[in-house]
């Protein structure tokens, strides 16, 4: 069973890639659903946070805010926070994988948005990136939060360069365009990535 990680820059539709995959019939995890369902109230991995900084557990509910402000400013807590939810995250995808190619898949896609920067994009056999270009993005960035144009290149200047994400990538979606021309490169992108270099 081919694994295919999905990820891209923010607001370049990586989601809404995800969702059209789906509807083509292939399976997709989300990771971001997956690391909320390993930190939900009465799972070890929510017992290990509260232990360790008691102020972000709240009546067994995560402050994901709270939570936020403490990793934020500090890469050993980011790094312990890791320790704690990474290995639940990836027995679940494993698992997740291990009943996908029982249910006969022959390719799943896992999406998440920060494969690239933390280097577990080399998990999977290949790497499909969503992106478009830089105008288009900072377009489509205030027109979702409503920002003004210096958050957008706040935003913006705290990501990795896009270009650097299609450089790793098997393959590039490009999303420039309407959601008629995305769907096709979407297929296109998706016969390439199954099929190889040959396709």
């Amino acid at each position: 069973m081919l694994t295919v990680g999905l990820t891209g820059g923010i607001a370049c539709g990586k989601s809404t890639v995800a969702r059209m995959l789906g509807a083509m019939g292939v399976p997709v995890l989300d990771l971001d659903v997956v690391s909320r369902e390993v930190v939900a109230p009465g799972q070890p991995a929510l017992d290990a946070i509260a232990a360790r900084w008691p102020a972000t557990v709240v009546g067994w509910v995560l402050d994901r805010k709270a939570l936020g402000a403490v990793i934020v400013a500090d890469p050993d807590a980011r790094a312990a926070l890791e320790a704690i939810t990474h290995p639940r995250i990836w027995e679940r995808m494993e698992a997740w994988f291990a009943d996908q190619a029982a249910a006969g898949a022959t390719a799943v896609v896992v999406e998440a948005a920060l494969m690239v920067e933390t280097g577990s994009y080399h998990r999977y056999d290949r790497l499909l990136v969503v992106a478009c270009d830089g105008a288009v993005q900072r377009a489509r960035l205030a027109a979702r939060e409503g920002y003004d144009a210096a958050t957008v290149d706040r935003w913006l200047a705290a990501q990795m360069p896009l270009e650097r994400k299609t450089a790793v990538a098997d393959a590039v979606i490009w999303n420039d365009g309407d959601e008629v021309a995305l769907r096709a490169a979407v297929a296109d992108a998706w016969v390439r990535i199954t099929l190889g270099p040959q396709a």
